[in-house]
């Protein structure tokens, strides 16, 4: 078969459909997120919320065993959604009173997180091999109704990422001054932390809440290497985002390989190829550091007088 014959056969697979739309929506969701922790200098959060996000799955399914629903897991992703904005939310108290560090508030949530996920998992009669696909992710279990889900909570991250970007770049980039701007600070950043809930959920599904980090923060690092600006940042990276998620997964369609762990593999390759070029590339490319100001040989000779060169020659 030819490499067209192929692509034809990929986009003709139902599951793959599926799994590319959740692909996409992950890639465009995700870095938009990522854009905000990385500015608040909290990349690790994704970690925390997606370990606090297993113990809800393991809750869902003890609840529709509870309720007798077929499969077990009928409520794993619903459980995995408010238990993680839930954390989100607490997390962000406890970072806004300063009662205990975020390094330690982000470890509470790791390791309680995973505890709690392989305590309930047991007594809702699972193993801890049902959370393998949650953990790594598992694209082949995407039905129908986790892409709708999907498309609802990716439209709902991009409406308050992109919506709110000036109100939420201002909190976290300088929160005395946003607060003396008259912004809802506490408001704006409960909203970051739940956006950053909702997209660990919205991505469990493609790359597990073990890697849903680095999908969140690795195409925003690639970003700032090459882009001048908050907003071109956030346009490159989910450009980024969305094209190692759809490359990555295609190729997991072609070879056995885990679609997580090649996206993450993929957006990290490139960070390395990008960091590796850029300085080669800008090495002897000089930039005026005030462009908008104009220099003072122009003034000068804007005004009819010798430029500051000239009247040192002249001396």
């Amino acid at each position: 078969m030819t490499l067209l014959d192929n692509l034809g056969a990929m986009l003709g697979d139902p599951l793959m459909q599926r799994a590319l739309v959740a692909a996409v929506l992950v890639g465009l969701a995700a870095p938009v997120v990522g854009t905000y922790l990385v500015q608040r200098r909290l990349s690790l959060l994704g970690d925390g919320i997606g370990h606090v996000a297993l113990t809800g799955v393991a809750l869902g399914w003890l609840i529709s065993n509870a309720m007798g629903l077929v499969p077990s897991d009928t409520l794993a992703v619903p459980g995995a959604i408010v238990t993680a904005v839930i954390g989100s939310v607490v997390i962000e108290i406890v970072r806004e009173r300063g009662t205990t560090s975020g390094d330690v508030a982000l470890a509470l949530l790791f390791y309680g997180g995973i505890a709690g996920g392989v305590l309930l998992i047991k007594v809702a009669g699972g193993t801890s091999a049902s959370l393998v696909g949650y953990l790594f992710g598992s694209i082949s279990t995407v039905t129908r109704s986790d892409v709708a889900m999907t498309v609802v909570l990716a439209a709902l991250i991009l409406l308050v990422g992109i919506g709110l970007r000036s109100a939420l770049f201002a909190v976290s980039h300088d929160e005395e001054f946003a607060k003396a701007s008259g912004l809802p600070v506490r408001a704006l950043n409960v909203a970051i932390a739940v956006i950053a809930a909702l997209t660990v959920t919205v991505a469990m599904r493609v790359v597990g809440v073990l890697l849903v980090s680095a999908l969140m923060i690795v195409p925003v690092a690639v970003s700032q290497l090459v882009a001048r600006s908050f907003k071109g940042t956030m346009r490159l990276a989910m450009v980024i985002g969305v094209t190692v998620s759809v490359v990555g997964l295609s190729i997991t369609y072609f070879q056995d390989l885990s679609p997580g762990a090649t996206i993450v593999v993929l957006a990290i390759t490139l960070y390395a190829v990008v960091a590796v070029a850029r300085p080669l590339v800008r090495r002897n490319e000089w930039r005026d550091p005030h462009p908008e100001i104009d220099d003072d040989v122009e003034l000068a000779r804007e005004r009819g007088e010798a430029a500051p060169e000239d009247q040192e020659a002249q001396r």
